[in-house]
């Protein structure tokens, strides 16, 4: 069965797809997409000399034989809820059901492997580094998508607004114009027309929404912090407890550093008084000497 996440992920590159195909034409190249019994499927292209594309999963072809079905029987139904019926089907469907639908795929994605081999033999190195290039952008526009929705699901909080984008959402509405282009440039000359003073109140909105936004960031940090989360800090607030907390070792060592000096100086009094007490404790020994000691001692001296 396909798990919730990627058949949300399918649906969302299905519903893409099928916009492009109805779009641009393309379909016609299409071969075998939802016919899957059919002869040898080929790979999708974006053009007819470009490179191949991935073929569909198991999932994805049988989401595109039965859309149409699904669309013609449910005309009133949103694209999205035809697209989650579908995915219970498949979920509810059996290994001895799939098996047609993942056997096509192997087939496409075997001749795929062709197709693609073929397109790289008839590149030039200098095609063959631009194509590099190009998906070095790509995965890293994609991580750059990843993070931002990482960012957003652990509640970073939104960048404060500029003076303008405070006046562009609150006119939008009744901004001149019938597409969003025509209003953003309407609300442009607008915001240029206007008094100082009349920015002036946009201005304060935005320095008011600056404060707001430091003191959720602080707040949202700490909390990164505490899930051990350091590499979502910005470096700037992660050199300055840095140098926070450096000080703050500094001022303890500074205030340990006179009680170490006391408790050297008492060190030698100590011993002093030790010794003094050990040499009363002698003289007290002597004195304590044994009466017959006392008395050979006197008659020693009488004689």
């Amino acid at each position: 069965m396909a798990p919730r996440g990627f058949l949300a992920a399918a649906a969302g590159l299905l519903a893409r797809s099928v916009s492009v195909l109805s779009h641009t034409g393309t379909a016609a190249r299409c071969t075998g997409a939802l016919s899957v019994y059919g002869a040898p499927l080929r790979s999708w292209t974006s053009q007819t000399n470009g490179p191949p594309k991935r073929p569909l999963n198991g999932y994805l072809r049988y989401v595109m034989q039965q859309k149409p079905v699904e669309t013609r029987h449910n005309p009133d139904i949103k694209s999205v809820e035809i697209i989650r019926k579908i995915a219970q089907q498949w979920r509810l469907m059996s290994p001895e059901q799939k098996q047609p639908f993942q056997e096509a795929s192997l087939r496409a994605r075997e001749q795929f492997r062709l197709d693609l081999q073929r397109y790289q033999a008839q590149l030039s190195p200098a095609q063959i580094q631009q194509q590099a290039l190009e998906k070095r952008e790509r995965l890293a526009k994609r991580r750059a998508i990843r993070k931002k929705r990482e960012l957003t699901s652990l509640g970073k909080p939104k960048r404060p607004r500029s003076p303008f984008n405070i006046f562009m959402s609150e006119h939008f509405e009744e901004a001149r114009g019938t597409t969003t282009q025509s209003k953003m440039k309407s609300l442009l000359e607008d915001w240029r027309n206007l008094f100082s003073h009349q920015k002036q109140v946009y201005s304060q909105l935005a320095e008011d929404d600056k404060v707001r936004y430091k003191n959720e960031m602080r707040s949202w940090e700490d909390h990164m912090l505490e899930i051990g989360r350091e590499d979502l800090i910005r470096e700037q607030t992660l050199s300055t407890k840095k140098v926070a907390k450096t000080k703050a070792v500094k001022k303890d060592t500074k205030k340990a550093k006179p009680a170490k000096k006391a408790a050297a100086k008492q060190k030698p009094k100590a011993a002093g008084r030790a010794a003094k007490a050990s040499a009363a404790n002698k003289a007290s020994a002597a004195n304590k000497a044994s009466p017959a000691k006392r008395v050979l001692t006197s008659s020693t001296k009488k004689r």
